[in-house]
């Protein structure tokens, strides 16, 4: 009997039934970040297929091990990328040591488009450096080209300006301002299935897909394309010129950073009650549970008293001059030493005799500090006490030794505390506490080097990690009462920028970089909760505080 053929029975002989195998797209994973103006820009083809060879981590089954984590350092695969990583669950880049924060997104393109084929279009900066098109204009401009036109119109696009290939220049059509642009070759984005086969949940993962219903993306992409989906079929319309269709823009949802955490507590400044500058710990209901179903365990929050932080002109008017006797014992035989506060012998009046008059102290009044013994003019240290906090505190200038409870002038702002289930790099037997601190520009007070005027607020919020283990636990308390005390940051000149009126942290350090440590300020670092005590310890924070 000839093959395929049937001798009895329903149907034709010589036929064979069967489904025909549906052929699965193969498509290119493009990840971008979203600019101060709400553009998207493309990461390199290297630092995708990076970001997605993390990603394959986090789909393997359940037994198998790896790599897992969702938080990206990008300077793995770009070293210029040091200081950012993203942070997968709320899908944000996050940037080292400002805190600063962008939406990030994974885009699918077909494999046969410019990325797929690594091929980059970019126009000139006025520096010289190169900057990339948005990846959906890239493709238009690629498909155009390849087409043979000479220009593109954006004007459709809400763009005032025309593309030339033959001069490769972009020429803004009010203007007449040119730019240079040029197309060139890089790494082709990485390859993946339209299906999702390889990272199913994250077929497409903007914060609008995400927020739909969490298991797969929105069927039509065109809602991410900043124009018409039909733009590339009038890539081949007829004419020198190419009017691509009206763009499509769609706002983007962005969930916030508690929907992926399980938050312990906030910490709030509270409005000055009674002409008093305090400070009020608010403890709200926990919150929901993290997104990968795991829980943390709560930390209690100490409900330390106000600090004894006023208003320096309601303070009486001999308060200053208490607070200096409190901590001082007179001497009626001054060594033969230096004050090392006006650089005058002890045995002669102070060098702020003539700067600063006091009606209870004279000029010669020689006094040695209780606990640390060391002797200066009472006149010089209330005259350093006038030119402080004025919080009832002193520091000694030798020693550092602080006498009552010390006090700073960091603005209102707020403390949040989150667990992460993730380890960080040195401490693989417990989760990490992330510390997000956010604090909001505004107008100096009295304490501040210039009262009245505005200061600024870069970089907030700024994110922290300590590991979860009883030492970091202990840290993360101590921590909350140096925020209770106004002491994490301060209002100066800003050491990176030289900027100045604008919030700078303020002598207690903090790892700002969670996935690494190519910044100094990250993991691993064995003498990190060492240095950090001895940091709190200086300012006045320690276990003692913890039992208040």
């Amino acid at each position: 009997m000839a093959a395929g053929s049937s001798s009895s029975g329903a149907g034709t002989a010589g036929t064979s039934y069967f489904m025909p195998r549906q052929s699965i797209p193969i498509v290119v994973a493009v990840w971008e970040w979203q600019d101060e103006f709400g553009n998207w820009r493309p990461y390199s083809g290297g630092v995708c297929n990076y970001i997605e060879q993390c990603l394959q981590f986090q789909q393997q089954p359940k037994g198998v091990t790896g790599n897992a984590s969702t938080c990206i350092s990008l300077g793995q695969a770009d070293a210029h990328l040091a200081p950012y990583s993203i942070d997968i669950p709320s899908m944000t880049q996050f940037r080292q040591g400002t805190g600063t924060m962008r939406n990030v997104r994974r885009q699918i393109y077909p494999q046969h488009s410019a990325p797929g084929k690594g091929i980059q279009w970019e126009w000139q900066g006025d520096d010289g450096s190169w900057t990339a098109y948005e990846m959906n204009l890239c493709i238009l401009l690629e498909d155009s080209y390849a087409s043979g036109h000479q220009a593109v119109d954006l004007a459709s696009l809400g763009l005032h300006y025309t593309i030339d290939f033959a001069s490769s220049v972009q020429v803004n059509k009010i203007t007449r301002f040119q730019r240079r642009i040029q197309r060139r070759f890089d790494t082709p984005y990485p390859v993946t299935s339209a299906t999702g086969s390889v990272h199913k949940p994250l077929a497409c993962t903007c914060h609008q897909c995400l927020g739909s219903n969490g298991v797969g993306p929105i069927p039509s992409r065109s809602r991410h394309s900043t124009m018409n989906p039909s733009a590339s079929s009038a890539a081949h319309s007829s004419g020198r010129t190419m009017t691509v269709g009206p763009p499509s823009f769609v706002p983007y949802h962005k969930p916030g950073t508690k929907a992926a955490y399980k938050q312990h507590t906030n910490i709030t400044w509270a409005k000055p009650t009674s002409g008093q500058i305090g400070t009020q710990l608010v403890t709200p209901a926990p919150g929901p549970s993290a997104a990968n179903g795991t829980s943390a365990q709560t930390l209690p929050v100490q409900m330390h008293r106000p600090s004894k932080i006023k208003q320096a002109l309601a303070e009486p008017a001999n308060e200053p001059e208490s607070v200096v006797k409190k901590y001082m014992d007179s001497l009626s035989s001054p060594p033969d030493d230096d004050c090392i506060i006006c650089m005058e012998k002890l045995g002669s009046p102070s060098g702020y005799g003539d700067a600063l008059e006091s009606k209870t102290i004279q000029p010669h009044a020689v006094g040695k500090l209780k606990q640390c013994g060391h002797d200066f003019h009472v006149l010089c240290m209330l005259a350093m006490y006038n030119n402080g906090n004025k919080d009832g505190s002193l520091q000694c200038p030798a020693c550092k030794t602080i006498y009552g409870e010390k006090t700073g002038t960091q603005p209102k702002g707020k403390m949040d505390i989150y667990s992460i289930p993730q380890s960080l790099p040195g401490h693989p037997d417990c989760g990490t506490i992330q510390i997000i601190y956010s604090i909001p520009p505004g107008i100096q007070g009295p304490e501040h080097p210039n009262p009245g005027r505005p200061y600024t607020a870069r970089g907030f919020p700024r994110h922290c990690y300590i590991p979860e283990n009883s030492r970091g636990k202990k840290v993360l308390e101590l921590l909350k009462v140096a925020w209770n005390r106004r002491l994490i940051f301060t209002v100066g000149v800003s050491s990176t920028t030289g900027e100045g009126d604008t919030v700078v942290w303020n002598e207690i350090h903090h790892k700002t970089e969670m996935c690494s440590n190519i910044s100094g300020h990250g993991y691993p670092d064995p003498k990190y909760l060492d240095n950090v005590l001895s940091e709190l310890a200086a300012q006045g924070v320690t276990e003692d505080c913890l039992q208040k």
